[in-house]
């Protein structure tokens, strides 16, 4: 799958089972009106779109995902910073912080992830 980008009430819908997979039809249906205030229709509708596409499955009424939380940050986030920040991680974090401090905490582990993440 090339595109793994979901409008924010498709991935809301997905965050509610990736939190809770597996997970019954029935019981998603009450997690939706729940968490994100859903008839059964909606939830009912999403679930079928997001099965078309490939995101997750109902067999037997039981709902689990296909795709993993990750791959979808992952790529959401890589086409953010493509589209809005020229492809540039550094100006997406001078304006993300923009003015914020770090804890010493915070600060060590992007030294840490940097370093992971460096070319070698």
């Amino acid at each position: 799958m090339d595109n793994l980008r979901l409008c924010e009430s498709d991935y809301r819908f997905m965050s509610v089972v990736w939190d809770n997979e597996p997970v019954a039809s029935g019981k998603l249906v009450e997690l939706c009106a729940d968490r994100l205030g859903w008839k059964k229709s909606t939830t009912y509708t999403t679930l079928k779109k997001l099965c078309e596409k490939g995101y997750a499955q109902n067999e037997n009424t039981v709902v689990t995902s296909l795709i993993p939380r990750e791959s979808v940050q992952k790529d959401s986030s890589e086409h953010f910073v493509r589209n809005t920040f020229e492809g540039s991680l550094p100006k997406f974090l001078v304006t993300f912080l923009g003015g914020k401090t770090l804890s010493e905490e915070e600060s060590e582990e992007l030294k840490r992830l940097i370093d992971e993440h460096k070319e070698k």
